[in-house]
């Protein structure tokens, strides 16, 4: 039986699993084709139909992208789960800064990478791309309204990066992103495009499992970065992980994924490495670490530069049900046989807009309250 949505707005959200009430979801309108800048390198397009392509993106994808998520829209909403929605601005305009000038921006489809959510904070992520440096003006009207509405909602935003020449190491993708020996390499040494110039991380690295807070530091998050935030929530144990074997620019919900208390999906492509004395935190606490299912495809969609992994990016609606892209058939049977609710529905029209059903979202309330599931650090 679902629970009613209501007018009455709360902010409060502390993990990844317990039962969600009202999330944002992203919206392909005025989504951009991609740029490459000093943050990445975008291979160019396979389809002959799109090659030098630059602007907004065709109308014919972005109403598939829509489709598709209004379709996911519905379903929440059926569950009980009040669904807001970003307003678009004219991304297809430059960014022009003191610092710098990019020819366009991408869109606001992935929610979950501008915005985090830790209890009843919704903190605006500095992000790492040029081109989405303006990116956060379009969550800001439901930033403000929540504000408003809820009068115990902390609206903050990290330091706003200059991201000047100085935050990137310079030439180093010197060919090709896909040139994946030179790139892991580099990353596996801990290498990566960002410098330590300035704070930067992106809210996707961060996935919350109450008073832990697991953040990614690799392409789009530095070590300044998790910094910051260990010093913004001092009363959480931020971990800083890296993964092995990882060339892409991809978030931690391609990698590290929650599911409920004591059950952890990990990718087994990518080896998950802690910090010095937490290489034991999950057995210590008696939480399960499962290999997740493999990609039920070889390839993305045209236009999507995002790895195979968005297999894993699926999307909880509580401790025993969760939405998956309906394609991933692999992923599905697996969280079927872990006791889970599957609800397939179509989504990979919208990778090219920035990823899969999580990273489509940003929480606003979830049941539940602060809990600690690590408390054997």
């Amino acid at each position: 039986m679902t629970t009613p949505t209501t007018d009455r707005i709360v902010v409060s959200s502390w993990n990844e699993w317990d039962p969600l009430r009202h999330v944002i979801l992203g919206v392909a309108d005025g989504g951009c084709f991609p740029v490459s800048e000093p943050a990445i390198h975008y291979d160019p397009v396979e389809d002959p139909a799109y090659a030098g392509m630059t602007g907004r993106l065709p109308q014919e994808l972005v109403d598939r992208a829509n489709e598709e998520l209004d379709h996911v829209a519905d379903v929440m909403r059926r569950r009980g789960v009040r669904v807001d929605r970003p307003t678009p601005i004219a991304f297809e305009r430059p960014v022009v800064t003191p610092d710098f000038e990019h020819p366009s921006m991408l869109g606001c489809m992935p929610a979950r990478d501008i915005l985090l959510t830790v209890g009843s904070e919704m903190l605006e992520a500095t992000m790492s791309y040029r081109s989405r440096w303006f990116e956060y003006l379009a969550y800001r009207p439901l930033l403000q309204r929540y504000f408003e509405a809820d009068p115990r909602m902390r609206h903050t935003a990290a330091p706003r990066p200059r991201l000047s020449a100085r935050s990137y190491k310079p030439d180093y993708f010197t060919t090709s992103i896909a040139d994946f020996d030179r790139i892991i390499s580099k990353a596996d040494a801990l290498d990566f495009v960002t410098t330590e110039e300035e704070i930067l991380f992106d809210a996707a690295d961060a996935t919350r499992c109450g008073r832990d807070l697991f953040v990614q530091h690799g392409f789009t998050t530095n070590l300044k970065g998790i910094d910051w935030l260990r010093r913004h929530f001092p009363e959480h144990r931020v971990h800083r992980v890296n993964f092995r074997n990882d060339p892409d620019p991809v978030h931690i919900d391609c990698s590290l994924v929650p599911l409920r208390p004591g059950l952890m999906l990990a990718n087994p492509n990518r080896p998950l490495v802690m910090e010095p004395g937490m290489e034991k935190l999950f057995e210590r606490n008696g939480w399960e670490v499962v290999m997740a299912a493999k990609p039920a495809h070889e390839r993305q969609m045209p236009l999507c530069y995002y790895s195979v992994w968005l297999s894993m990016n699926f999307l909880l609606l509580d401790p025993k049900t969760v939405i998956v892209e309906e394609t991933e058939v692999y992923q599905n049977e697996q969280l079927s046989r872990l006791g889970f609710e599957v609800i397939p529905v179509p989504f990979r029209n919208v990778y090219a807009f920035g990823g899969s059903l999580h990273c489509a979202t940003a929480d606003v309330h979830r049941e539940g309250s602060c809990e600690d599931y690590f408390p054997r650090q």
